[in-house]
């Protein structure tokens, strides 16, 4: 997501952010999940991104510290209402479910409940075969959209298979995007560099 300073919200004021300190050109200054990068070579524009849990800032070198402060907020509300319009609530993720199941898993899979939840931090989703219910982390959301059907797929399979064995992996074998959705998925837990913390599981 881009943006053009003379022409795109310049004139809106500026709010707290608390996104940090001014970045030097000896690199990025990096406080909580916003990260501000700097560039000589970039003019006029401004852009803006996730990346996992951290939102990258790029911006004009000759920016003052305030101009940066609202931009960045600028930046992140918009990036927040791009994503709430992209973001599946509860009923979406069903209807996702059920669509999946079908393309995939010959409708087999068949939950009784799908939904996010904010409290899987060590885990993309989760499923609990007994009652039919599947829940997806709440980071996952923003993520692209062959992501999130990956994890919710994977938790269809095991309505079907409750491990990991070569029985569950092949459920997933028509999924074209699989090794692709696990590597992001894998690039998003380095990111965090949290070497001493468990992996997020896909259960």
């Amino acid at each position: 997501m881009s943006a053009d300073p003379a022409h795109d919200i310049a004139d809106q004021p500026a709010r707290g952010i608390g996104a940090g300190e001014p970045s030097r050109p000896g690199g990025p200054i990096v406080k909580g999940s916003v990260e501000v990068r700097r560039s000589a070579r970039r003019r006029r524009t401004v852009s803006a991104y996730r990346d996992g849990d951290r939102t990258i800032v790029l911006l004009p070198a000759r920016m003052s510290a305030a101009e940066e402060q609202r931009w960045v907020t600028v930046m992140l509300e918009k990036l927040a209402a791009q994503e709430s319009r992209r973001m599946p609530g509860d009923d979406e993720l069903a209807a996702r479910a059920e669509r999946l199941s079908e393309q995939y898993l010959h409708a087999r899979a068949v939950p009784d409940t799908v939904r996010w939840v904010t409290n899987q931090n060590s885990r993309w989703g989760s499923c609990t075969p007994a009652e039919s219910s599947i829940r997806l982390s709440h980071r996952l959301q923003g993520m692209p959209e062959y992501v999130i059907d990956y994890v919710l797929l994977h938790e269809l399979a095991h309505l079907l298979v409750p491990g990991h064995g070569p029985q569950f992996w092949k459920l997933l074998e028509s999924y074209p995007r699989t090794e692709r959705a696990r590597g992001f998925l894998e690039g998003v837990v380095a990111a965090d560099r949290l070497p001493n913390a468990p992996a997020p599981r896909e259960d």
